[in-house]
């Protein structure tokens, strides 16, 4: 006898290889159906049974595969523990347990054998399954892994066998009909050997006796359960009084004046998942007249500098704008801009574990100052280097080790809170939120975000009503990607850049689809449509205020720091132990710069020593010996294990100083080069000395600083790449399938080291000062294009805005940094 069962759970498990023991790891099952049948494929029973929840909720998103809700399963569905009695009695009549993907029927159930401490033989029965890489072989559908088929899904196999689809999939009554389908169709092909089936070779012959045609459906009647849970609902459904138009009206006068500040963006340091530069997000919040935003980029703080620089020279600039303004006679209201520097950490269960691909989810941290600041730093340094994998992912351990100076926002949907409400249960997202609130108290907030999408509205009444319960105040938020809402197309064009995929693909979950943003929400909102959004819920916005009061404006340009540099004993200064003095480490460079000077010259004339001793003195007062000690000794080293040093070049060149320590082997003196290119006693600057070392050697040299001043505290300098004009275009018409030979034809029409900003909307004036006649032509061309409707113009007028979106980071072929401490304490680093 054959029993074929089906499941329907409560979601997916964390480890699909974890054991049926680990029941915190395998959720739990809502339905259970199985039939029962004789060796000819004859029906002997069927049962299909609503489990009763006990101790947990359904999800929303598990909800909205199977249709069964919460409310569904209490009224009519069984305990627990009867249900497993009757499915123990049906598995005690079978030889065979049967199903599709029946691995996983099987952990879910034997779990909850587990957790009832019921016995069973279900683990210990053969198990014969119709999604195996026989049934790939047979379908030969692509995209499995090492280049093979993949696994059919049980629609895909059931119309591979009878050339019609199967729409009642997931739910587990219906879905064992398919199955039992499928799976005798499959032994009246002899897809199963007898071995597998345990049979005499002549089973299949009577087998086939017996059932001549196809297999067909049983014809068992399926209750569609989205309809019963909806019903269910709409009767039990409280209609809360709504709130009226006088109150409406009253909450939005209370927020005329209140200013909205956005606390969750993402720029392009976001890669190819935003397509707001710093410049257009500083100016669109000046623009609305913000008096603040903050930037919180996923996981890193590559753009935190870029973020502060641009937000400052805006400040600056305003005390300019007015005096123009006033003697145009006009208005003038611009205000300063505070930023706010944060981050959307990956919060996994464990950051080091690497077994096991876990994104973990999406929180947003502020910082409320510099230490805070700091501690954003040393989270973002330890995704990379630690945590890593697929995603740059931080801890619990991590959180609560840096968690100072902080702030949290609970996320979106991806956020813990959220994310937990709709996939797991309503109990455990409040655990969290517990866990979260003894961490930063009134420092958390729970986040609001309405872009008008159904998982939303579902889990916003839920997450207010634990905020309420728990005295956490709440925010409203909108996740911005893109600056106006007209920017929502080019910017699901660059997540098709990022993923490879064609634009024509659906949005959605699964082989066949490609991710994208569910809607055209995800824009830079004004205060007053903020305001509208929120208008029942006045105190989300009230509360955004009370965030940017706890943050406190610092900068984060400094002064220039360089490592200690060991100096022998004898040159060491008491004082520039208490001072920070260079005293010691002016005196060595004397001492090396005379003994390297006499290795030079024949004779140190009063010339020469007049010369070396003005620039020690410049070098004396610009407080950058140590820079002279540090290169000087990596250089003589480079050239100790024979790697090949250039001889000089740029305005180090001029230094007779430089020539002394063997820096540069070009006598300034000889060729009358001047000093003061290099280094000027007016005006006291950085020196910058370049450097040429050999390809191979370049790594020896690397291994020498970084075994000298520590692997915490040399790293190389990141580098950004661009989407230039042609690539914005390529890429575009590749998302866009526009053949090839007319995505070359366009991105030839843009001259050499042009820009498509620097083309549009640029009068024809300009435009014939800036390009040759032939140039013009093709700049006219592509005026011309973007003028049309068809897909052409539609890439030329996309490629335009994502032009100089940052498309991917490196590392700088030579650029090294030396921290005087671990690197991390001074700025974040990726890898």
């Amino acid at each position: 006898m054959y029993l074929i069962f089906d499941t329907e759970t409560t979601g997916l498990p964390k480890r699909w290889n974890a054991p049926v023991t680990d029941v915190d790891n395998w959720p739990r099952c809502v339905q259970l159906a199985w039939q029962l049948h004789d060796e000819m494929g004859n029906l002997l029973e069927q049962h299909d049974y609503l489990i009763k929840p006990e101790g947990y909720d359904i999800p929303y998103d598990a909800e909205q595969i199977h249709g069964i809700s919460t409310q569904l399963a209490e009224k009519e569905g069984i305990p627990l523990t009867e249900a497993l009695e009757l499915f123990n009695a049906a598995l005690g009549k079978t030889r065979f347990v049967v199903g599709q993907n029946v691995g996983f029927d099987i952990n879910i159930t034997g779990a909850e054998y587990h957790r009832a401490g019921v016995e069973t033989a279900l683990l210990n029965l053969p198990v014969l399954d119709t999604c195996t890489e026989d049934t790939a072989q047979l379908c030969q559908i692509p995209g499995g892994r090492g280049g093979k088929f993949k696994l059919p899904t049980l629609t895909e196999l059931h119309e591979h066998l009878f050339q019609e689809p199967f729409s009642e999939a997931h739910n587990a009554a219906a879905d064992v009909e398919a199955t039992s389908r499928c799976f005798f169709e499959l032994i009246r092909r002899k897809s199963f050997t007898a071995q597998e089936l345990q049979v005499e070779p002549d089973y299949f012959s009577r087998f086939i006796e017996a059932n001549p045609d196809k297999i067909e459906l049983l014809g068992l009647k399926h209750r569609n359960l989205k309809e019963a849970s909806a019903a269910l609902q709409s009767e039990e459904e409280v209609t809360e009084p709504e709130i009226s138009r006088e109150e409406i009206k009253a909450n939005l006068e209370s927020l005329e004046d209140v200013p909205f500040v956005h606390l969750h963006n993402h720029s392009q340091f976001s890669v190819l998942q935003s397509t707001i530069k710093i410049k257009d997000l500083v100016a669109i919040t000046a623009k609305q007249k913000m008096p603040a935003v903050a930037l919180t980029d996923h996981a890193n703080m590559m753009g935190a500098f870029h973020f502060v620089k641009e937000v400052k020279a805006h400040n600056a600039g305003i005390k300019t704008r007015k005096e123009k303004a006033e003697e145009a006679g006009e208005e003038f209201d611009e205000q300063p801009i505070l930023p706010i520097l944060g981050c959307e950490f990956f919060v996994c269960e464990d950051h080091l574990n690497k077994n096991q691909k876990d994104y973990g989810f999406q929180m947003v941290f502020l910082a409320k100052n510099k230490n805070g600041y700091h501690n954003l730093a040393k989270m973002a340094s330890l995704a990379y280097t630690d945590g890593f994998y697929y995603v740059p992912r931080i801890d619990r351990k991590i959180v609560e080790q840096f968690k100072d100076d902080l702030i949290v926002l609970t996320g979106n949907l991806y956020g813990e809170i959220a994310s937990k409400i709709l996939n797991t249960g309503e109990k455990q997202a409040e655990e969290a939120l517990l866990w979260w609130q003894s961490m930063f108290g009134d420092d958390l907030y729970v986040e609001l975000m309405r872009h008008e999408q159904e998982d939303e509205n579902r889990a916003n009444p839920v997450l207010l009503s634990m905020a309420r319960k728990m005295g956490i105040k709440v925010v409203a938020t909108n996740n911005t990607y893109y600056c106006k809402k007209e920017d929502a197309e080019a910017h699901d064009i660059l997540l098709c850049v990022k993923d490879g995929e064609k634009q024509a693909t659906p949005i959605g979950r699964g082989r066949g689809y490609r991710y994208g943003l569910p809607n055209q929400e995800y824009y830079f909102k004004s205060s007053e449509e903020m305001k509208a959004l929120f208008k029942d819920i006045p105190e989300a916005i009230l509360n955004v205020q009370e965030v940017v009061s706890k943050i406190e404006p610092f900068d984060l340009a400094r002064e220039v720091l360089l490592p200690q540099f060991e100096i022998p004993q004898e040159f060491r200064v008491e004082e520039d132990e208490t001072d920070d003095g260079k005293r010691g480490e002016n005196a060595y460079l004397r001492h090396i710069t005379y003994e390297g000077a006499r290795e030079r010259y024949d004779e140190i004339t009063p010339e020469i020593e007049e010369r070396i001793d003005f620039e020690l003195k410049t070098i004396e007062n610009s407080g950058y010996p140590g820079y002279f000690l540090i290169v000087e000794d990596f250089i003589r080293e480079a050239r100790n294990m024979g790697v090949s040093v250039g001889p000089g070049r740029g305005s180090a060149a001029g230094s007779v100083v430089a020539y002394c320590l063997k820096i540069t082997n070009i006598d300034p003196l000889k060729y009358n080069l001047l000093f003061e290119r290099f280094l000027n006693p007016d005006r006291v600057s950085m020196p910058d000395i370049d450097i040429d070392f050999d390809d191979e050697g370049r790594g020896k040299v690397m291994d020498y600083v970084i075994q000298k001043y520590g692997a915490n505290q040399v790293a190389q300098i990141i580098t950004y790449g661009t989407m230039a004009a042609k690539s914005s275009i390529r890429d575009t018409a590749r998302v866009l399938d526009l053949p090839l030979p007319d995505a070359d034809r366009i991105a030839k029409l843009i001259p050499t080291m042009g820009k498509l900003g620097k083309i549009f909307q640029v009068p024809e004036e300009e435009l014939r000062k800036k390009f040759r006649s032939d140039d013009l032509d093709k700049v006219h061309q592509l005026l011309n294009i973007s003028e049309g409707d068809d897909l052409e113009a539609q890439t030329v007028n996309m490629a335009r805005v994502l032009e100089g979106s940052l498309r991917n980071t490196g590392i700088h072929a030579c650029g090294v940094i030396i921290t005087p401490d671990d690197i991390t304490n001074f700025v974040p680093v990726a890898t």
